[in-house]
């Protein structure tokens, strides 16, 4: 019996060589955090720090995936998807994050693309979400410049081993997170707090980012090169002019921080002027670097920022009645159709995928189910409006869920549930959400379509 969950109106077809996946990330599901040669993460030591992780919980076994990995697959090609994101651990590759290579990590990975071929799916490698060895921080991490040639270097020994059986290299996912939340915020690792020093990060971000797409053009891979970025709509609280100027500063901070040296090799002017003395004594020139040919960009969507005149952004505005996660982010599927047009008419380019789209609820088992309408609901939604921007011309070649299954929530522990698989983390039992068992069916429609126009 076919699963369809909460009713709408129908949604039109998607082309049939479209890209539906699910995503996730090393540190999040892998467990086996000291195993086979791995090394420290800041991620690690962050977890072990007192009062940074909810409960002082850590990645240490997380969805033992390294373990399961066949199984998981099997899971994913279930849903009848033919695609799975993934990220690799920079430090299960090089455990000192330089120099000697450890084998048995890159061994793992070759599984794992190995596995996903033969079910008849594509890889699609993230290449670093979040996971620095730690024995880069100690040298000073993204604040070092030396570390967009180490990046490099990494990105070359992973394309060494698997090569271009991946469809698609991915630099960074979300590197505001990276820069803001680890070195500004320290609400991640490596838990700095300094505002100079995590701009100084993102600017060697956008370095490491040019240089690696630099040195797997020069392999002449055949497989897709670009980035992941976490991007938002912005509105204003309302249209008195203050509050405009904010959601464009606010903009400017978030969005185009991390847009413009990808596409025009600069930095906004209008935040570089906002940060005046705390701006760090960069190359501007250097960063020219940064904008390389890309065949993609992937975008990672959850909710709009809402803006007003005292520099504070939230989630959505606080309007009684709105729907919200577990997160407190607000359920604003047409931010999606916002988003895309939006981008594609300001950084044009021939193919994007969504990389992330999701959402947390409190998920319990009831009589071996998971009965998450709420979810089903979001991923309807925000699918409907993602076809919508596909029929005003935004080229979008795929869909990525997030994610795949519970998970380690970094600072949240265990206590958000993002999965469209439930994980009981005591037995490590997986089991199918109603979403799940809605995007199976879904995909399973679109995938046996006929081919439309996009």
């Amino acid at each position: 019996m076919t699963h369809t969950g909460p009713q709408s109106a129908p949604i039109p077809p998607f082309p049939a060589d479209f890209t539906w996946g699910v995503a996730t990330s090393a540190y999040q599901i892998e467990g086996a955090a000291f195993e086979d040669g791995r090394g420290p993460s800041i991620w690690d030591t962050y977890c072990r720090t007192p009062g940074k992780v909810l409960g002082g919980e850590t990645g240490d076994v997380a969805c033992d995936h390294y373990h399961r990995w066949a199984a998981d697959l099997d899971l994913i090609q279930s849903l009848n998807l033919n695609a799975y994101r993934f990220s690799v651990a920079w430090p299960r590759v090089v455990p000192q994050g330089r120099g000697p290579v450890n084998k048995a990590g890159l061994d793992f990975y070759d599984r794992l693309v190995d596995g996903i071929l033969a079910r008849g799916m594509q890889p699609h490698v993230t290449l670093y979400h979040w996971d620095l060895p730690q024995a880069l921080q100690d040298q000073g991490g993204w604040a070092n410049p030396d570390v967009q040639h180490w990046f490099a270097e990494y990105a070359l020994t992973v394309y060494g081993r698997l090569g271009d059986r991946v469809a698609s290299y991915a630099t960074f996912n979300e590197p505001w997170c990276t820069a803001e939340l680890g070195y500004h915020v320290g609400r991640h690792a490596p838990g700095i707090q300094d505002l100079r020093t995590s701009l100084l990060a993102s600017y060697h971000i956008q370095l490491a980012h040019g240089r690696a797409v630099q040195a797997l053009r020069e392999q002449n891979t055949t497989a897709e090169l670009g980035t992941v970025l976490n991007l938002y709509p912005v509105d204003a609280a309302s249209d008195d002019p203050e509050d405009e100027a904010a959601a464009r500063l606010a903009d400017a901070k978030i969005n185009r921080w991390y847009l413009d040296p990808v596409f025009r090799g600069v930095f906004p002017s209008l935040a570089v002027e906002h940060y005046g003395a705390a701006m760090p004594d960069v190359d501007l020139a250097a960063l020219a670097v940064a904008r390389q040919p890309l065949d993609f960009l992937g975008v990672n969507y959850y909710f709009r920022q809402w803006v007003s005149r005292d520099g504070v952004s939230r989630a959505g505005p606080p309007t009684p009645g709105t729907e919200r996660t577990a997160m407190g982010w607000e359920v604003y599927p047409e931010g999606l159709y916002r988003l895309l047009t939006d981008l594609h008419r300001d950084y044009p380019v021939k193919k994007y995928y969504i990389t992330e789209n999701g959402a947390a609820f409190d998920d319990q088992i009831v009589g071996g189910e998971v009965r998450d309408e709420a979810r089903v609901r979001y991923l309807r939604t925000h699918l409907s409006e993602l076809r919508r921007a596909m029929h005003a011309g935004v080229p979008v070649a795929g869909y990525f869920a997030w994610s795949l299954m519970d998970n380690f929530e970094w600072a949240f522990g265990y206590s958000k549930r993002f999965g469209i698989v439930h994980v009981d983390y005591d037995t490590q039992q997986r089991t199918l959400k109603d979403s799940a068992k809605w995007y199976r069916d879904f995909v399973t429609g679109r995938r046996a379509a006929r081919p439309v126009a996009r």
